[in-house]
C-alpha cells in the first residue's frame, strides 16, 4: 500500500515521502498515530506541489545567499584600538565587534558565524571568514590601527 508520510518515520522516509508498506502496518500503526495518509492522486500532486514550492524557495534563499556572499568578498573593516609596546592590544577585537560593524554597513550577520584564524590582539592585517551556511563562506579583511 502506497501512503504519503507526513512526520519523519524512522527506518521509512521523511515528511511528504511516498513509500510503499505492507497494509496492516499502514492501518494499525501509521495511519492512527497520524504519521501517514494514503496516497490518492489529489495527494500525490498535493506534495508534488509543496515540494516543487519549496524548491523554489529553496533556490531563491540561496540566490540571495550567494548574491550577499559576492558582496561581502573582500570587504576591509579597520579597527582602532588601544596598544602597548611591541604593537601589542590592550583587549582584542572580538567575533562581536566584527559583527557590529558588518551590521553597521547593512549586511545582517550573527557573531556565531564568524570564524577568526586566531584572536586579534595584534595591529595589523587579519581575515576572519563568515560561513553562511550550504558551503558558502566570504573572506573578510580586518585592518587593526593604533589608537593616537
Amino acid at each position: 500500500m502506497k501512503v504519503i508520510l507526513q512526520n519523519d518515520v524512522r527506518d521509512l522516509g521523511k515528511v511528504g515521502d511516498i513509500v510503499n508498506v505492507a497494509t496492516g502496518y499502514a492501518r494499525n500503526y501509521l495511519f492512527p498515530q497520524n504519521l501517514a495518509a494514503p496516497a490518492t492522486d489529489k495527494r500525490v500532486k498535493q506534495v508534488e506541489h509543496f515540494q516543487r514550492v519549496a524548491e523554489a524557495k529553496k533556490a531563491k534563499v540561496l540566490a540571495a545567499k550567494e548574491e550577499m556572499i559576492q558582496k561581502m568578498n573582500g570587504i576591509t573593516l579597520t579597527f582602532t584600538k588601544a596598544a602597548g609596546d611591541e604593537d601589542k592590544l590592550f583587549g582584542s577585537v572580538t567575533t562581536g565587534e566584527i559583527a557590529a560593524a558588518l551590521n553597521d554597513q547593512g549586511y545582517v550577520v550573527d557573531k556565531r558565524d564568524l570564524e577568526v584564524e586566531d584572536q586579534i590582539k595584534v595591529l595589523g592585517q587579519h581575515k576572519a571568514v563568515y560561513k553562511i551556511g550550504e558551503g558558502l563562506s566570504a573572506e573578510i579583511k580586518i585592518n587593526v590601527e593604533k589608537e593616537a
